[in-house]
């Protein structure tokens, strides 16, 4: 099963997109403000986007699926 979410916590104005679980072991800069959470076994746990009221339009988040 996908245990898939979606954050976004206003306090700080941090989005965090989940894909799997898992410890985060590396950290990649994807762009400023965007970072790519990496495991041991060199999978994408989850993306975290910082200042995300300024680059995502939160109010429109649809999910499909």
């Amino acid at each position: 099963m996908l245990n898939m979410w979606i954050r976004y916590s206003p306090d700080v104005d941090i989005l965090v997109i989940r894909f799997r679980e898992g410890r985060p072991v590396d950290s990649i800069d994807i762009v400023e403000g965007v970072i790519a959470h990496i495991s041991e076994d060199n999978k994408v746990l989850e993306i975290e986007i910082l200042d995300a009221s300024k680059v995502v339009d939160l109010e429109n988040i649809t999910f499909i699926g």
